[in-house]
């Protein structure tokens, strides 16, 4: 659980600061490896690089060409007049660190300063009548709206196109901070969308509540842009994804405010709260929340296990989902992982080396462990005493039965303490020359082993191709009834033959690629914005992309909304159809691939024949 100071539940007004404008989190913080002695060897043998070199930092911003801002004076008087000038900025650092998330792609050019297409200018509403002024102001000057959270987005949801001549106006929904209500009946919480994590949450646990959602980005990212990409936390095995969570919203739209109320279920035709839910702005800028909130657990443990090899780790995980318990964090590392997370450790003390080395031995002669195959997991557990301690008690016959054991709690408290430190890494290994991203997917626990396999494989094939130094590491990071979400976290260093970003293009593209040839989808919870929006067709089919390009183009025909994100609306060409490929009395080789057991599962029923088709009747 985040861990927040008790203070008064009331409203505080909080200007949150933005990240680096070249990389992720607080200026004052940064990775380093002066005590992770395995760290520098680890690096050397599998990317080429020694690490202890210094690194190449990002050009000063004093350094940068920013483009001048371009703001009709009838929208600038308008946008002043509705939040006040204090609220409106035109300053260059405020441009820069709006115009882009944090993907790989953004960073680089960021670095080089590249800075593409920047917002002219950058707004901060305070309340829901603020930003409803400023979609009016801004519809009325037909400019383009981009709401911004945190900023910490990775598929490209925030830059506008690069070909965009109308003027950009930013929404930093930052102000937008509250806890509006809490219902304790219903265990809900309303909530005003740019809440950051830790805000939200410390909020909420002054009165002894919880919303349960805890992404990597938790610190750099809000209740809005959560909802915007359809988020998954750490612990959603427990309380859900943010898709889950959000029961109602307030939405300011062209239309007017969008409300959908807080009921627990309904039947109103499709549903509006899912065609929000993922649409990154390009429907509405969401300014509150109704989610699903918990009683803060009174016992909390996230638990080490280590497990013999990746196939045996991959069955435990689904024996677990499909058993009685529901641990709050289900998470298992491959070998590479493993071994990557071993190496960033901090130097032990003599005992502790004792003990690390008792273990393996142990591990090795007695358990019959391959200590290069092994994969280190962690599992969590909350609610009462009792409840806790029973959950305890299954899990760990699940994961005996599968060769692996518990090694107590030290690791889990460890991994909990350094969960949002990771995106750190790749700032330090972009310092060195080394470019590192991910791809996370989901896929039914019947293929997961054959996606694992398909794409792990395909990019050591597409290092050896293209002749870079490489390294590819995945853990499974949230379990559900069919399936589970794979993560996939891999680094290149550039051969200095091509463009860099061009051969990381290559690897992220086979990688993305992979994932839909193997039968799962091209993001878990990352969205879809601009990097992953080639794969959208072969993941829903070429009618779900219609779909969703009749529901952005009709509610936005002036594509004023965050335009050309999920599906690229300035296409106006018929959608065209592969009538081969869509078989209505049966699978369509479009939408299904065929499944891979490769984890072992209870054998299927033979199919039995389809009955004979009726006759159509007469009219």
């Amino acid at each position: 659980m985040y861990s927040a100071s008790r203070s008064r539940f009331r409203a505080v007004v909080r200007i949150f600061p933005g990240m680096k404008w070249w990389g992720w989190g607080d200026e004052g913080i940064a990775f380093t490896d002066a005590d992770k002695p395995d760290l520098r060897p680890f690096i050397l043998r599998h990317l080429e690089v020694d690490i202890a070199r210094s690194g190449k930092p990002p050009l000063a911003f004093e350094e940068l060409a920013v483009p001048a801002a371009s703001v009709a004076p009838d929208l600038a008087e308008a946008l002043a007049a509705a939040l006040g000038a204090g609220h409106v900025s035109s300053e260059p650092m405020d441009r820069v660190v709006h115009a882009r998330g944090k993907s790989l792609r953004d960073l680089v050019r960021q670095r080089r300063g590249e800075l593409g297409r920047l917002p002219d200018v950058v707004v901060r509403p305070g309340g829901e009548a603020e930003v409803e002024a400023v979609l009016r102001a801004a519809l009325a000057a037909d400019a383009v709206v981009i709401p911004f959270g945190g900023g910490s987005n990775i598929s490209g949801s925030l830059e506008a196109p690069a070909s965009e001549t109308r003027t950009v106006v930013s929404i930093d929904l930052g102000r937008l901070d509250r806890v509006l209500s809490i219902d304790p009946g219903a265990r809900t919480a309303e909530v005003q969308a740019g809440a950051f994590g830790p805000a939200l949450e410390e909020q909420l646990n002054a009165r002894g509540w919880t919303l349960g959602h805890f992404p990597d980005s938790f610190a750099y990212s809000t209740l809005g842009g959560w909802i915007a990409t359809r988020s998954s936390g750490m612990q959603s095995d427990k309380y859900g994804d943010i898709a889950d969570l959000t029961r109602g919203l307030r939405v300011a739209t062209p239309a007017g405010t969008l409300v959908i109320r807080p009921v627990p279920s309904t039947s109103t035709g499709p549903s509006v709260r899912e065609m929000v839910l993922g649409s990154e702005g390009r429907l509405g800028i969401v300014t509150s929340a109704t989610v699903h909130v918990h009683r803060l657990p009174a016992e909390r443990v996230i638990l080490g296990y280590l497990f013999p090899t990746w196939a045996a780790s991959l069955a435990a995980m689904r024996d677990i989902a499909a058993g009685d318990a529901s641990p709050s964090v289900t998470r298992v590392s491959d070998p590479a992982e493993t071994q990557f997370s071993f190496a960033t450790k901090k130097a032990s003390s003599p005992v502790e080396r004792l003990k690390s080395k008792a273990l393996m031995t142990y591990l090795e002669r007695r358990r019959g462990f391959d200590l290069e195959a092994m994969c280190l997991s962690f599992i969590g557990y909350e609610g009462s005493e009792r409840r806790v301690r029973s959950e305890r008690r299954r899990v760990g016959r699940i994961v005996s039965s599968h060769g692996g054991l518990c090694i107590g709690s030290s690791p889990g408290e460890l991994y909990d303490q350094k969960k949002f430190d990771t995106p750190y890494i790749r700032d330090f290994l972009l310092d060195r020359g080394v470019l590192g991203d991910v791809s996370e997917t989901a896929a039914p626990w019947s293929a997961l082993g054959a996606v694992y396999d398909n794409v792990t494989g395909r990019a050591r094939a597409v290092f050896a191709e293209l002749g870079v130094h490489g390294y590819v590491m995945c853990h499974l990071s949230h379990s559900y009834h069919s399936g589970a979400c794979l993560y996939f976290t891999f680094a290149i260093t550039p051969s200095g033959k091509r463009e860099p970003l061009d051969e990381y293009a290559v690897v992220k593209s086979a990688i993305q690629q992979e994932f839909v040839d193997s039968g799962a989808t091209l993001s878990h919870h990352h969205a879809v914005g601009t990097e992953h929006a080639e794969w959208l067709e072969q993941d829903i089919s070429a009618p779900g992309v219609a779909m969703v390009r009749a529901l952005l183009d009709g509610f936005d025909p002036g594509r004023n909304l965050n335009p050309g994100k999920i599906v690229d609306a300035l296409a106006s060409e018929p959608v065209e159809r592969d009538h081969e490929a869509v078989n209505l009395d049966g699978p369509s080789r479009r939408i299904v691939a065929e499944s891979v057991n490769a984890v072992a599962a209870a054998p299927e029923p033979a199919p039995q024949p389809a009955p004979e088709p009726k006759p159509a009747p007469r009219s």
